[in-house]
């Protein structure tokens, strides 16, 4: 099959190719040059702008058109307008982000939707991200005839992945030593590991599948203790983890998934829900999912073939780490 990529230079665009070469399918990459320029040279490159250039489109079809870089709606309507009679599907990677809220567990495809109270406000911030890919689903929607596959991940981890919120735990873990974690251990995560995402991608445009998916994961609940667990078994470290409450975190000024990556307070009742979405669907379509260990592993053996020099973007720092240890009293040991 030819399948275009919108964007295929970062981390989900990066194993979307490999995903699609090795399926033996022909990916055609279109943007702007910027990023990456010199990776899959034996791939077409078509550069240009979805804002204003798509001249290089010109003349051209695809099996599948797949949208890995869209958030602004009406830069989106230009592509997904313009490519409406040059493909036989048009894939959109939005994100679980569109739902309104987090408040209830459980959320399905039919949840309600955010929504900005100007739809032209173009400002992308943390706040607006979901709204902005809500009305990107709508564009695309209006300008298709049933010929469109919507899939809405959660936090997508593994090899690459530019954010660091995933990579900080088996980092920090790999160094050894007391390790601050956020209690309970027994606290719930949900995250998609990109090659299972990626594969899951292909094999629904193979299917020539339409429709609405919730792509978390895994299908085995994963908890914050098993993820460490998994990191220093990984890593073959010496390190131990404690568990502070989050009353003394809250306290000490930590933030929630700045400081400490993926924690997400148990008195926000805004985000009950956030790592307890239903994926049914999209495991009835085919969605699997790779072992946690094997997550782990990779992620360590790709941050070793970057700088050292080059920091995390997640995650505090050592001192401030140590910091709070020294602080930190216990009510009870937490063994894990």
């Amino acid at each position: 099959m030819n399948i275009l990529i919108l964007g295929g230079k970062r981390f989900l665009g990066i194993a979307l190719v490999e995903a699609a070469l090795k399926a033996g399918h022909t990916p055609s990459l279109f943007n702007r040059g910027l990023t990456n320029p010199e990776m899959f040279p034996l791939v077409e490159n078509l550069i240009g702008d979805r804002d204003g250039d798509l001249k290089a489109l010109k003349g051209k079809n695809w099996d599948a058109v797949v949208d890995t870089s869209g958030f602004i709606p009406r830069i989106v309507n230009q592509s997904a307008s313009f490519l409406s009679d040059k493909c036989d599907l048009y894939v959109f990677i939005s994100s679980l982000s569109v739902y309104q809220d987090f408040k209830t567990p459980d959320i399905t495809e039919d949840y309600p939707l955010a929504q900005l109270e100007d739809p032209s406000d173009e400002d992308y911030t943390g706040d607006s991200y979901g709204p902005l890919k809500a009305l990107c689903e709508y564009e695309i929607q209006q300008n298709f005839d049933g010929k469109v596959l919507v899939l809405r991940p959660g936090l997508i981890v593994g090899p690459n992945d530019p954010t660091d919120r995933f990579t900080y735990w088996p980092w920090r873990v790999s160094l050894g030593g007391k390790v601050l974690a956020p209690a309970p251990p027994s606290s719930n995560l949900q995250f998609i590991d990109v090659r299972d995402l990626a594969e899951f991608i292909v094999r629904m445009v193979e299917k020539q599948s339409e429709g609405v998916y919730n792509v978390t994961g895994p299908k085995k609940p994963v908890t914050m203790g098993s993820l460490l667990v998994s990191s220093r078994e990984a890593s073959l470290s010496d390190a131990s983890f404690v568990w502070a409450d989050e009353t003394f975190l809250l306290r000490e000024g930590v933030t929630p998934w700045v400081d400490l990556p993926l924690w997400i307070p148990s008195s926000d009742a805004n985000f009950t829900g956030f790592y307890n979405i239903n994926n049914n669907k999209a495991v009835k379509a085919g969605l699997s999912f790779r072992p946690l260990s094997q997550t782990v592993s990779d992620t360590l053996t790709w941050l070793k073939t970057r700088p050292e020099t080059k920091k995390l973007k997640a995650g505090m720092d050592i001192a401030r780490e140590t910091e709070l240890l020294l602080k930190y009293t216990p009510e009870h040991d937490i063994e894990y």
